[in-house]
């Protein structure tokens, strides 16, 4: 007896029916948990820059401490102790206030933006060879770099150019350099480097008039690597402080110290971040310099205010 075959066209599924079935379940499963993937990677980016914010923040505010071109306003104040000096037995210190007061475009008369730094001294200078100091104000200096628009914020890479002056606002001679000074200055830091903060400020005062008659003339070259590491937690190390002089005359003065130090930014919300650091400096070479500092220690401080930047 033949038994008949049975059709394909009642109830039941047919094999390419099905198979096509199964692709598309198996698609929509795929899409589905691509979805739901992306869905937990939009959320974990979401949720990542609030936690990451504070740490990110203390790192850009340690790069803007140490950036000489930095647009951040803040207020600087350090104590320079230096328990041993060349040719002389006696101690001295500086205390040294700052301030940085950027200028922008939109708030300036210069298509360029500004960085305008005064700085004022205390200074406790030796009377002779021996221990006797006597504390007086130091001379003021004050630069006003403009910012190169080239290469951009891009590159990593910052210049600026403009001029600085020196007041002979000392009220003893041995306190200052008795002279009205001014000369190019110039400033270039990289932030190409993740975590890393590298640059220098090259100075060079002139003197063009006296205030006394004894008064030498002044012409050097002043020289300040900046190199700044960021460690994490608000910790970075640097060697900032130490400045290179080099002065053009004959028979003056070289001194080419070098600093290591360390600091720590503090974010307090509602309030201005601080920052805080030490650093040690010691004169690696000295040529035709009577009397130069031998080892200083700095302690300083940081206050900035970045709601004082309606530009941003």
């Amino acid at each position: 007896m033949r038994m008949r075959r049975r059709s394909n066209h009642g109830g039941g599924i047919s094999r390419p029916a099905a198979v096509a079935v199964l692709l598309l379940v198996h698609t929509l499963g795929i899409h589905l948990r691509a979805v739901s993937a992306q869905d937990e990677a939009q959320e974990t980016a979401a949720a990542a820059p609030a936690e990451d914010q504070p740490a990110a923040k203390k790192k850009t505010l340690a790069e803007e401490f140490s950036d000489p071109l930095t647009t951040l306003p803040q207020i600087f104040m350090q104590d320079a102790y230096t328990p041993a000096n060349y040719g002389t037995k006696a101690q001295t210190n500086q205390v040294i206030l700052r301030a940085i007061v950027p200028r922008i475009p939109k708030y300036s008369l210069l298509p360029f933006v500004q960085l305008v730094r005064p700085s004022f001294r205390l200074v406790t200078v030796p009377e002779g060879r021996g221990s006797a100091t006597r504390t007086e104000f130091g001379d003021m200096q004050l630069f006003d770099l403009a910012v190169i628009p080239w290469p951009g914020k891009e590159s990593g890479l910052l210049m600026g150019v403009g001029p600085v002056f020196n007041f002979p606002t000392a009220t003893h001679k041995s306190a200052g350099q008795n002279s009205w000074q001014v000369g190019p200055a110039f400033g270039a830091i990289y932030k190409g480097i993740p975590r890393i903060l590298a640059g220098c400020l090259i100075q060079n005062p002139i003197s063009f008039a006296y205030t006394t008659g004894d008064a030498k003339p002044q012409n050097a070259f002043l020289f300040q690597p900046v190199l700044l590491g960021y460690i994490g937690r608000g910790f970075y190390l640097k060697s900032a402080d130490a400045t290179w002089t080099m002065s053009w005359r004959h028979n003056t003065a070289t001194l080419l110290p070098v600093s290591f130090g360390i600091g720590n930014v503090i974010v307090r919300p509602g309030l201005p971040p601080l920052n805080f650091f030490v650093s040690g400096e010691w004169m690696a070479y000295r040529q035709f310099a009577r009397a130069a500092p031998q080892t200083t220690v700095r302690f300083g401080m940081t206050v900035a205010f970045p709601d004082f930047r309606p530009w941003r």
